[in-house]
């Protein structure tokens, strides 16, 4: 039985030394890897390579490539049998973690191989951690819905729940859209409900406040097209 390892990728292209040295070993042990994308998932690795092993030289083409899709689960398994190490990698971040890749995690639990879960860059996380909101109880919901009127009935829903749970949620959307979502948190959230903001994660033009929605009334940020989290505390 092969050994599974999720290896976490890049949250921002100028991020590269966020990315543990011991990760390239991870990826010098396995056979296959099933990736988001088979391009990026390259250049990602060649991008290591000339940054912490820069004496060295990775052969891309010596490793199995799939794409992780929903018809992946019949190979996956499969690989594993033959006794193939396998890296899981997503487009940003840590694989499984609001990225795609649980599916062939949990494949590889009801098979009883070994998972290893790789340190590397998280947003939620990493968002979570300079926030200063609530870090013991706190959710992650992903993306909100985009139409109206599903998307006010969402973050009123999550401001509610933080009130009455003490919990900070989570949540992100797509980088083009993001200044109507911040539009529409302010208009829809109590003034003295907590924003926090966290653009460019890892990137050196990272940023990360926390302010309430009174105080971000004042100085609206313009984040189009920049990547970015949402954090919201009503507790």
């Amino acid at each position: 039985m092969g050994t599974v390892y999720l290896i976490p990728s890049l949250l921002h292209e100028e991020g590269v030394n966020s990315i543990p040295f011991y990760i390239t070993n991870a990826i010098k042990e396995c056979d296959v890897f099933f990736v988001e994308n088979e391009r990026t998932a390259r250049r990602y690795f060649k991008q290591l390579w000339k940054t912490l092993l820069p004496e060295e030289q990775i052969i891309i083409d010596n490793y199995e490539w799939h794409i992780i899709a929903d018809n992946s689960a019949a190979v996956f398994s499969q690989k594993l049998k033959e006794g193939k190490n396998i890296g899981i990698v997503s487009e940003a971040g840590c694989p499984a973690v609001a990225d795609p890749g649980q599916q062939l995690v949990d494949i590889a639990q009801q098979m009883n191989a070994d998972v290893k879960p790789l340190v590397g860059p998280s947003s939620v996380l990493l968002a979570l951690m300079a926030s200063g909101l609530n870090g013991q109880r706190f959710q992650f919901s992903g993306y909100l819905p985009v139409k109206e009127p599903d998307r006010t009935k969402a973050i009123k829903e999550l401001e509610a729940e933080s009130a009455r749970k003490h919990c900070t949620q989570i949540f992100i959307e797509t980088p083009y859209r993001n200044n109507q979502l911040v539009d529409a948190i302010l208009k829809i959230c109590n003034p003295t409900t907590k924003l926090c903001i966290a653009v460019d994660i890892t990137g050196s033009n990272e940023w990360i406040k926390t302010k309430t929605i009174t105080d971000w009334k004042k100085h609206k940020p313009d984040i189009h097209k920049r990547p970015a989290i949402y954090l919201l505390y009503a507790g």
